[in-house]
């Protein structure tokens, strides 16, 4: 696996986080590539959110409601920990997150719910060229 310098050089001038979540995740990944993510992690001193009762509740309505089916939980959780923690976005590369469709549900049901909405993005979307 190689991580693009670029697309660290251009998110510089974002506030970069990831959670409790993708930790989970990478860690069911295979060596070496388990290594390389986390070397990429401590590397950029990235921030990790808590995975709480409340993201997991919130998590839950996404999937009751329909917006994200409940074999793809994980994507409710990113979703979920990105709204609680006010995130402005969230990218992600799944076909099934990045719909518009999907925006508009997590948009309401944060609304209904008093949590701030949350753009989200393909990855191409926040960086260029890469």
């Amino acid at each position: 696996m190689q991580v693009n310098p670029k697309v660290f050089k251009q998110i510089k001038s974002f506030d970069i986080f990831i959670s409790e979540v993708v930790l989970r995740e990478i860690h069911r990944c295979d060596q070496p590539k388990q290594k390389k993510l986390l070397d990429v992690i401590d590397r950029y001193d990235l921030e990790v959110f808590n995975f709480t009762e409340e993201a997991d509740q919130l998590a839950e309505i996404y999937i009751k409601k329909g917006v994200i089916p409940a074999k793809y939980r994980d994507d409710a959780n990113h979703i979920a920990v990105a709204s609680l923690h006010n995130c402005d976005g969230l990218s992600w590369n799944f076909q099934h997150i990045v719909k518009v469709k999907t925006k508009r549900e997590v948009a309401v049901i944060n609304l209904h719910k008093g949590y701030q909405s949350i753009d989200i993005y393909t990855p191409r979307e926040v960086v260029e060229d890469v």
